[in-house]
Formats: C-alpha cells, structure tokens, sequence
C-alpha cells in the first residue's frame, strides 16, 4: 500500500508544460499542509510549492509566476501545473502531505525552505518521486 502516488512527469522541450499529479489513498490530504519538492541531479531537494489547510498557497521564487499548486478535495489529488518550463526545472519532483499535527509544526509555507531533515519530519507521507526533463 503506498500512500502517496506522483505521476505526469516526463521529457518536454524548453518552454513547454507538464501537470504532475499526486493522488493520496487511505487518509485525506485536506485540512493538512502538503506540497512539491523536487532534487536535481548532484543537489540538495529544495521546495517547490505548497498549499496549507486553507487552500492558501505558496512558491519558491525559482517557480513562482510559472508553476500552480491546486487540490482536488473530491479525487483526494494534489496536481502541480508547471508552465514554461526550463532545463533548470529537470529534477525528480516529490508531493508530500502533513498527516499528523506535531506540537512544533512550523507554518506550511516554511516548508519550502525547511531541511530536508525538517521537511520529512514534519510531512510523514512522501510519494515515491516522478522525473521532469526538460531539453534545451
């Protein structure tokens, strides 16, 4: 049983556009801080994009203006809309969910620039990761 399943990525040309989908089973993902993530090849994962309990959203200035993170409530889906895109976005790309409430839980948004330490800690559930190229 996996909690979490991402899927949507692929190869796309520099410019194009990919939607990523992460699709939850067995808990439901609103009400709790989830997000995208994403590790380049040789680098430290880094945030991508998050929404918190009450839909509000945030981005990592390297995506702001070209990706959306939305939340289907009835599918139990996360999606990540990514537009114009550039070889810079080629990186596997993780959805995560906050499943439980710790007492220190930081806001959502600082998800994005928490350590990939802090960042597990604080969202249990990750998905197994699904790969962006994007060519020059």
């Amino acid at each position: 049983h996996v909690p979490l399943v991402g899927s949507g990525g692929g190869s796309v040309e520099s410019g194009g556009s990919l939607r990523l989908s992460c699709a939850a089973s067995g808990y439901t993902t609103s009400g709790y801080c989830t997000g995208w993530f994403r590790q380049a090849p040789g680098k430290e994962r880094e945030g991508g994009a998050v929404i918190d309990s009450d839909g509000s959203t945030n981005y990592a200035d390297t995506v702001k203006g070209r990706f959306t993170i939305s939340q289907d409530n009835a599918k139990n889906t996360l999606y990540l809309q990514m537009n114009s895109l550039t070889p810079e976005d080629t990186a596997t790309y993780y959805c995560a969910a906050d499943v439980f409430l710790d007492s220190d839980q930081p806001p959502c948004a600082e998800m994005l620039v928490a350590t990939a330490e802090e960042a597990t800690k604080y969202l249990e559930v990750w998905g197994q990761g699904t790969l962006v190229t994007v060519s020059s």
